[in-house]
């Protein structure tokens, strides 16, 4: 029976229990832990100044009151590169090209932004439903499309991280199964697929890490907006 192109985003199941809470908590065993010595290990030192770079580059633009959002932004960075270059193993699964992962991450950070230029700023996050001078006929119509634009948000985080990942993974799916139809044809022709596939497989690897960063620095537009 043949299967779908599409199977390979269904989240498997081993006796019962679901992969994909696994995956969710491998990301967090394979980033050491900081020891208690003054030296460290190599790997800690260069993970260290990676979270150390992203989140001053992160936080740049944001107001003193969103620098308390450091620490979530900057796990919610690793975590996402994590879980995305997961499914770039073999025999893998990848939770970030399921849709109600994606927006079960976004829509309550995108709330809790929402919530707080509500309590902080009320007057200044209303203001952004009508702009100043706005003629009177237009002022139900621009409410009405300030309000979807606000809740269309989290749906556009989730789906541009899905759509992203799931159109790699379809592509190189697609690709090596050409090489492999084609190995016994056409050998040449199956030994250029297969570089193509190589390269495709770096540029997903980039895209992967870019998607992540894309995620959270969206996010951290939308706390910038709210503080």
């Amino acid at each position: 029976m043949a299967t779908s192109l599409f199977d390979q985003f269904i989240s498997p199941v081993l006796l019962g229990i679901p992969l994909i809470a696994l995956a969710f908590v491998l990301p967090w065993l394979l980033f050491p832990a900081p020891a208690h010595r003054w030296i460290t290990n190599r790997l800690l030192t260069l993970q260290n100044s990676f979270v150390g770079t992203f989140t001053a580059q992160l936080l740049k633009p944001l107001n003193m009151g969103g620098h308390k959002w450091a620490l979530i932004l900057a796990a919610l960075m690793l975590f996402l590169m994590s879980l995305n270059m997961l499914g770039l193993l073999p025999y893998t699964f990848t939770p970030t090209a399921q849709l109600s992962v994606n927006l079960g991450l976004a829509v309550p950070l995108w709330l809790a932004t929402v919530l707080i230029g509500m309590r902080n700023q009320p007057t200044k996050s209303l203001a952004h439903f009508l702009p100043e001078g706005t003629p009177i006929p237009l002022i139900p119509i621009l409410i009405i499309i300030e309000t979807i634009s606000l809740f269309i948000r989290p749906v556009a985080l989730g789906v541009r991280l899905t759509a992203n990942l799931t159109a790699g993974h379809l592509l190189m799916h697609l690709i090596s199964t050409a090489a492999y139809s084609l190995l016994c044809l056409m050998p040449t022709v199956a030994i250029l697929t297969t570089v193509v596939l190589f390269m495709l497989t770096v540029l997903e690897i980039a895209v992967a890490m870019i998607q992540a960063y894309v995620f959270v620095l969206l996010l951290s537009l939308y706390l910038q907006e709210n503080v």
